[in-house]
């Protein structure tokens, strides 16, 4: 029986390229992650070579080197124009840096602060174009909400609103659920989850009516159970979820909508310790002395020397959030999610394929690694029926500004 000739040594490889590239028409970016995809499906055409016939081997070559190149490639952009975009949270971090990239590449930029004169807003007044708009809003007033609604109204009468960027973000506490006060679950759901809810419905109408883009920053803490990180990731949870209800309410109306999951990197709120140490003061003030007891002042400063020691390991260059969102905004077909930052795909595939015990150890391990309460320590009296029913503590342990990325 004549033998089907297979090719020499990686020219399966160069064919399948080939065709995905034109097929795909999408740039394939040079870099560590295209040549590691290069070199593991050469490594899968020698394989095929020498364990399966040639017709079943050219059908997994293929299929790998569709999926893998696929993944890679870039889809075609739509072009800048004159598209408007709303950003929240421009104070600082990833909102400040994505309306400075934007505005640099012609975008109309509506960037709202907390404050006029903050530091972040002074920088884009002195380096952005005056295409750029700065407006003042508190997403937990609904009457700033209600004018940053009249404001991008009245500023998109002749460009249309193209995209909104949910950046905006809040948390003030880093304590255990038995810790940290209702109250401070209650701040971050204004934040996080109602006032971006109010403002996204409002803004709604000037969406559908251009099939525009709703980008939403979100975080891995509302997808896996980060220690100490509860009230910020459950309303990250709540804003993820809606995001996901958006995405399939508004597709006949042509709206896409992507939520961003980043990694940690070196935004102004991670890096002001002091600021962190504040509001760890303030939550050991306002402790029932019940829980103080039970837990343990040692407990407390534990996890906020765990917590400080992950944010130093944070990622300082934001470009790869700012490009997930530019992504988001003008990619022709984009992502419902992207996950920008080191490790993130590992992390995730540890949350979604490995055992609880090994998810829940990963977390402690890069994070906040487990301490011991006082009252489980070897040798501590058991609680008291009076320290069981601690109730608790339902206010705020003081009063901390809306914190904007």
């Amino acid at each position: 029986m004549e033998s089907w000739p297979w090719p020499s040594g990686g020219a399966w490889l160069l064919v399948a390229a080939r065709a995905l590239l034109q097929l795909l028409r999408a740039d394939l970016r040079l870099g560590r992650p295209l040549l590691a995809t290069l070199a593991l499906l050469a490594a899968l055409d020698w394989l095929c070579q020498r364990l399966l016939p040639p017709p079943a081997a050219l059908a997994v070559l293929a299929a790998a080197g569709w999926i893998a190149l696929s993944r890679l490639a870039r889809s075609p952009r739509l072009p800048v124009a004159t598209r408007a975009v709303l950003i929240t949270g421009c104070d600082s971090g990833f909102g400040k840096e994505t309306a400075k990239k934007l505005d640099a590449m012609g975008f109309t930029v509506l960037a709202t602060v907390l404050e006029l004169d903050s530091p972040g807003a002074l920088e884009l007044r002195a380096c952005c174009s005056p295409r750029l708009r700065l407006l003042q809003m508190d997403l937990t007033k609904p009457a700033d909400i209600s004018r940053a609604l009249e404001f991008t109204k009245t500023h998109t009468t002749s460009t249309g609103l193209w995209g909104l960027v949910n950046n905006a973000g809040h948390n003030d506490v880093v304590a255990d659920v038995e810790l940290s006060p209702v109250a401070t679950f209650r701040s971050c759901m204004e934040v996080n989850f109602f006032g971006a809810l109010e403002l996204t419905k409002g803004l709604l109408p000037l969406l559908r009516r251009s099939k525009g883009r709703i980008v939403t920053v979100g975080s891995p803490a509302g997808d896996m159970p980060y220690p100490c990180l509860a009230a910020y990731g459950t309303s990250k949870a709540a804003m993820a979820l809606l995001m996901d209800t958006f995405s399939c309410e508004l597709l006949p109306w042509g709206v896409k909508v992507s939520v961003i999951q980043p990694g940690c990197f070196k935004t102004e709120s991670v890096l002001n310790v002091g600021n962190w140490e504040r509001r760890k003061q303030l939550l050991l003030a306002n402790l029932p002395r019940e829980l103080l007891q039970a837990y343990g002042e040692d407990y407390i400063e534990h996890f906020h020397g765990q917590f400080l020691h992950s944010l130093r390991l944070a990622l300082p260059d934001l470009s790869p959030v700012v490009d997930a969102i530019t992504d988001a905004l003008l990619a022709a077909q984009p992502q419902r999610r992207y996950y920008p930052g080191h490790g993130m795909g590992l992390m995730y595939f540890i949350h979604y394929y490995l055992p609880e015990g090994l998810r829940r150890r990963f977390l402690q391990t890069f994070f906040i690694s487990p301490c011991l309460p006082r009252a489980l320590r070897p040798g501590q009296p058991s609680p008291t029926p009076s320290q069981d029913a601690a109730q608790d503590p339902d206010s705020s342990p003081g009063t901390s500004p809306t914190a904007a990325r």
